[in-house]
């Protein structure tokens, strides 16, 4: 690509996709908002390295990437608890790094949460898809996925790195307390249904992903054993199918369904780092 410098894909991982503060405000033509499932880092992670918040970056699933630069750069990695290395040297996460001209670096797996999020100083470029460079898993909007041998071009740097010697990161807790709304089809439930809800705990199922976070325990009986037509659905949104097992959506969620909605999550934040296994507790707000 003409004027621009780039990144090479050795190894793209279980997941590796580039995303920025997503596409809000297109869900009446069935478009996701998508974007990073922890937008606060992605943002620290940009302005660590010079770049506006809304650039676009990278965020990298459990078992991390390896990526050479073809120019000299700044990288940030922001999130789950990773080995990584520029060439030879290990480096930190919190802090910029400086990654010489095709030196290697390399995310390793996640010890502790299962996300990180890249910001390269200049963003990476890629074309614009309604206002947003995400990639939206779901759709197929945006870039596709990074595959290994793939290249990523870099725009130009607008700013210094950040003068920080270190951001404190955040371990995720062995158990998630998440505050829900109840509505709009509680009333599809059954008391009983509601109690578990809020007084049970549930575990993230290994088959969750960036379009919703599987959960599994008490099911939850429906009062009304009717069809519901689709009908919105916004992030964070507790829909039960028929299985009765609570289903959390997350950024690249459908934006209509057809199953109840018992409820909708304040903050699905942390569910970015929640893996297979992690306990989950709902409450209430309060009042």
């Amino acid at each position: 690509m003409t004027g621009h410098t780039e990144i090479e894909v050795l190894r793209a991982g279980a997941l590796t996709t580039v995303q920025d503060q997503g596409r809000p405000g297109w869900a009446h033509l069935g478009v996701p908002r998508s974007g990073a499932l922890d937008p606060a880092a992605l943002r620290l992670a940009n302005r660590l390295v010079g770049n506006p918040e809304q650039a676009a970056g990278l965020e990298i699933t459990l078992n991390g990437c390896a990526l050479r630069p073809t120019r000299a750069t700044t990288v940030a990695i922001i999130g789950a608890e990773v080995p990584v290395r520029v060439g030879e040297r290990p480096g930190d996460t919190g802090r910029p790094l400086s990654v010489p001209a095709g030196a290697v670096l390399r995310i390793g797996p996640a010890r502790r949460g299962v996300r990180s999020w890249l910001a390269v100083a200049g963003g990476i470029d890629a074309p614009p898809v309604l206002g947003s460079r995400s990639t939206d898993t779901l759709s197929g909007l945006g870039p596709q996925p990074l595959r290994d041998g793939g290249r990523l071009p870099l725009g130009r740097p607008l700013g210094e790195p950040a003068p920080v010697d270190l951001t404190i990161g955040t371990t995720p807790p062995p158990e998630l307390h998440l505050t829900v709304r109840l509505g709009p089809r509680d009333d599809w439930f059954t008391p009983t249904a509601v109690d578990l809800l809020l007084g049970t705990s549930y575990t993230v199922s290994p088959v969750s992903n960036r379009v919703g976070a599987r959960l599994a325990g008490a099911p939850l009986p429906r009062a009304v054993a009717g069809e519901l037509p689709s009908e919105g659905i916004v992030l964070g949104a507790v829909q039960v199918p028929a299985d009765g097992q609570p289903l959390i959506f997350l950024a690249d969620h459908p934006t209509t369904g057809g199953y109840p909605v018992i409820g909708v999550v304040t903050d699905v934040t942390a569910l970015a780092q929640a893996r297979p296994g992690t306990t989950v507790r709902f409450h209430g707000p309060q009042r």
